[in-house]
């Protein structure tokens, strides 16, 4: 049984003197204790939309499949829990020659155990099903491996939670929610996304935008998920766009700098999405079983034909909204969004489309040819 008094865990432990700001310890505790001492933290947004926590939400039948072979024989729990540890904690270190080598250092580790209705000193990094599984088993009391690291604020944790699971089939929509909220170096296959993924963070939160409250993330209520779009088919639309040599938004972003035009970019989105609600407003704002508009497919395939409109017009103009239109226009006879067919697609049914790169590069194929013959003959 663990050693408490005055509601403090004391565990022997070592710690690692990695970075003076943030020293990882290695130590054990059981699966009840963790839950005593450590928050699972699960994204979600506070009343002013920003976002708050970086978990996923518990999967019942993993959690079960750990229960399972927990309560079996020959059990061997090898995988450490990760966690966030507040500063409250405390280390003591040993004495003695043989306890210190200049890196590591071992010691007691003293963990305060909070009180009903306190804030907890930890929060779960990686290990959450795990944790659950361990306290719903019969080995509740096992010790298992433990590593931990002191962090305070949320956005050190929501690092170390990206990293960690970087090699792991995350969500791709809570990758794409937490990058913003991420302010250190990535790992190369995230970094070019961070811009995007914010980006598309703020298509969603400012009411300036046609896609305000539309976009899905990780963090929405039930209900809003139920009729919204993919936050990762916007951030694959925005991501497209900045990273090809022809898309209308290549020339805002400096790849050897790093310099990002904002601002112009904002407006090239603002203005041709708005022109898309207005140009298709019966297709605009329902649900993807409603809409393929909505559906990846439709943004995808839209965001390409965005580059062919966008080069000729000036989002800063007064009228750049009724221009994009005018653009769009062209295109609309080829469109089914909501009902019939796409006969120049061979007759598929409107509701057929998918969001699969064969379905994108035919629709986009379509809606670009469709929109630069329109021009040609208009010449």
């Amino acid at each position: 049984m663990p050693r408490k008094t005055n509601a403090v865990i004391r565990r022997r432990a070592n710690v690692i003197e990695q970075n003076t700001a943030h020293p990882v310890y290695q130590f054990t505790l059981t699966g009840d204790e963790i839950l005593q001492i450590a928050e699972i933290s699960r994204v979600s947004r506070d009343d002013a939309g920003k976002l708050i926590g970086y978990q996923r939400p518990e999967v019942k039948r993993h959690v079960e499949d750990i229960v399972a072979y927990l309560n079996g024989d020959n059990v061997v729990f090898c995988n450490s829990i990760i966690l966030a540890l507040s500063s409250k904690v405390r280390f003591v270190k040993s004495r003695g020659p043989q306890v210190d080598d200049g890196e590591v250092a071992s010691g007691i580790l003293e963990i305060p155990v909070p009180g009903r209705g306190e804030t907890k000193p930890g929060w779960i990094v990686d290990g959450q099903q795990r944790t659950m599984a361990l306290s719903k088993s019969r080995r509740s009391a096992m010790r298992v491996p433990v590593n931990a690291f002191i962090a305070d604020d949320v956005a050190s944790q929501r690092d170390q939670f990206l990293r960690v699971n970087n090699t792991k089939p995350l969500p791709r929509g809570l990758i794409t929610e937490l990058l913003p909220e991420v302010g250190g170096p990535l790992p190369s296959n995230l970094a070019p996304r961070r811009i995007p993924s914010a980006i598309a963070d703020q298509l969603h939160q400012q009411p300036a935008s046609p896609f305000h409250g539309l976009i899905k993330r990780s963090s929405s209520s039930s209900a809003a998920k139920q009729a919204a779009i993919t936050d990762t088919s916007i951030v694959k639309m925005i991501e497209e766009s900045l990273a090809t040599p022809s898309g209308c938004l290549f020339p805002y972003r400096n790849i050897a700098t790093g310099e990002t035009d904002m601002d112009t970019i904002w407006a090239i989105l603002i203005t041709y999405w708005e022109a898309v609600k207005q140009t298709f407003p019966e297709a605009w704002g329902r649900t993807p079983q409603r809409s393929r508009l909505m559906h990846g497919v439709g943004i995808r395939s839209m965001g390409r034909l965005m580059d062919k409109v966008m080069p000729a017009i000036n989002p800063q103009a007064k009228d750049a909204v009724r221009q994009a239109s005018a653009e769009l226009a062209l295109v609309v006879p080829v469109c089914h969004w909501t009902n019939g067919r796409w006969e120049e697609l061979g007759g598929v049914a409107w509701n057929e489309l998918q969001n699969v790169p064969r379905h994108i590069k035919t629709v986009s194929n379509l809606l670009i040819r469709t929109y630069v013959q329109a021009k040609s003959r208009g010449a």
